[in-house]
């Protein structure tokens, strides 16, 4: 359930999250993921220090995802999909779709699915 970012939003959703995941997947569709700290400039996400598997990656595919895990496992992660481009070891992500998700749970606590809602809703 992607939904369009809106990058006014995002700007500010991101500052309530201390860390986010980023993933890139190589040639062979194995994924690489980093621990990272994303910044919000001009509409794009930008990602300093990253290494040669990431920017080979990127550089194939032109994608990469960043995942903002919750502090809480009760609330959402923020998960945002874009274009991106590396300038030697800086990220550049235009983002294109983003949604809060965490798995639906029942009364036990046993997954049943999941809850997602749009970026641009209120912060779940």
């Amino acid at each position: 359930m992607s939904k369009a970012v809106d990058l006014d939003q995002l700007a500010t959703v991101i500052g309530e999250f201390p860390f986010a995941f980023l993933v890139s997947v190589a040639e062979d569709a194995s994924p690489h993921v980093l621990s990272v700290l994303p910044r919000f400039e001009s509409g794009t996400l930008v990602v300093d220090g990253v290494g040669r598997h990431t920017q080979a990656n990127v550089g194939a595919s032109g994608r990469a995802t960043l995942v903002w895990p919750p502090t809480d496992p009760a609330d959402f992660s923020l998960i945002v999909d874009g274009a991106a481009t590396c300038d030697g070891s800086t990220l550049h992500i235009e983002p294109t779709s983003g949604i809060y998700h965490r798995p639906a749970v029942d009364a036990d606590g046993t997954r049943t699915g999941s809850d997602c809602a749009p970026i641009s809703s209120p912060t779940p």
